[in-house]
């Protein structure tokens, strides 16, 4: 931090234009100091040694040596949290979720300059995600991304017809992707049908539920609207979306669905919490993962008090101890425990 106590960004993008987006969007929050910006990253070597930055927004494509080369070599020499910005292209997804397995810690979209439609959601994101990054535990994420979780030995599941009595919701934020890696490689085929919260853009999550799906036993699809609910499947809620549990007789299913920001964000965990207090009541179990801020606090609240068992993962194991926090603090929490031990307590509760 800076010595008047600001967090102090060095942006890095080969783009003119998006450094100037960039920067003034971070440069109107009192508590960010734009330090510097630079159009590649022998640009930006220089300019870490000499400004010391606390976070780094990168640019996933760039000349002269890409984002991902770049993100490898800043961290075997000087880990620092770093937000990866990444244009909304399939090839752009998969290259950004290399980003996050390299060691930055946040992904946002790259802004449209010819789109001013949600440029101040997109400018709101930008902070959030750049104050999220400065209170990141580089070690604990280090440590987290050497793991070598391996997964339980079980077939893929195939759809069941059957519906499941229980759910299981999970909000996470920062550092929730290797997080939510870490617990889904754990759990069997026949776990409960999962609906997870991520914090990500529009067209990574899907991606991202792409890649889990290839490592872990159950299956991972981004949710589709009026997707089931059933044993052996995890869905994630699209980025830019909400997703809902609904109920029709013995069945559970999704709504997925646009509107307002909720928490300062879409997809919320705090919605999604909320619909399962309604429809899951007892049946339900939360699980709290790593994340800035309280979205989601009192959907888990809810789901306490319609009868859910609720874990939340602990502050030494977080990458950023909010949303968990927020969640033992309102006392909506049953159980605190380390990421390694969820899969068992989830497993546990059911």
């Amino acid at each position: 931090m800076a010595g008047n106590g600001k967090i102090r960004v060095l942006i890095v993008d080969d783009s003119a234009v998006v450094r100037n987006i960039l920067s003034e969007a971070l440069g109107r929050d009192p508590e960010i100091e734009v330090v510097g910006t630079a159009a590649d990253p022998y640009i930006a070597r220089e300019k870490i040694v000499q400004l010391n930055p606390d976070v780094i927004t990168l640019d996933v494509e760039m000349p002269r040596m890409d984002g991902i080369t770049f993100l490898r070599k800043l961290m075997a020499a000087k880990p620092m949290p770093v937000v990866m910005v990444s244009a909304l292209t399939q090839a752009g997804a998969a290259t950004t979720l290399a980003a996050l397995e390299a060691g930055a810690v946040e992904i946002v979209a790259k802004p449209q300059i010819d789109q001013r439609v949600g440029v101040r959601e997109i400018e709101m994101e930008v902070v959030d995600k750049v104050k999220a990054a400065a209170k990141a535990k580089m070690n604990v994420y280090a440590s987290q991304l050497s793991s070598t979780a391996k997964p339980v030995m079980a077939h893929k599941a195939t759809a069941m017809l059957k519906t499941t009595d229980k759910i299981i919701a999970v909000g996470s934020s920062t550092g929730g992707t290797e997080a939510l890696k870490e617990v889904l490689l754990r759990l069997p085929t026949d776990t409960p049908g999962m609906l997870i919260v991520q914090h990500m853009p529009e067209g990574f999550t899907r991606a991202f539920a792409d890649r889990l799906n290839g490592l872990c036993p159950m299956q991972i699809q981004e949710a589709k609207d009026g997707d089931g609910v059933i044993p052996g499947r995890a869905l994630i809620a699209p980025g830019n979306s909400h997703m809902l549990l609904r109920r029709s007789g013995a069945r559970y299913y999704v709504d997925v669905k646009q509107g307002p920001l909720v928490m300062r964000h879409r997809p919320s965990v705090e919605v999604l919490f909320q619909s399962v207090a309604k429809y899951g009541g007892a049946n339900a179990i939360g699980v709290m993962l790593t994340g800035m801020g309280n979205d989601g606090s009192t959907g888990m609240l809810e789901m306490k008090k319609a009868g859910a068992h609720n874990i939340a993962q602990d502050e030494a194991s977080c990458v950023v101890f909010g949303m968990p926090k927020e969640a033992i603090k309102v006392g909506a929490v049953d159980k605190v425990v380390s990421l390694n031990n969820i899969p068992q307590a989830i497993l546990d509760a059911v």
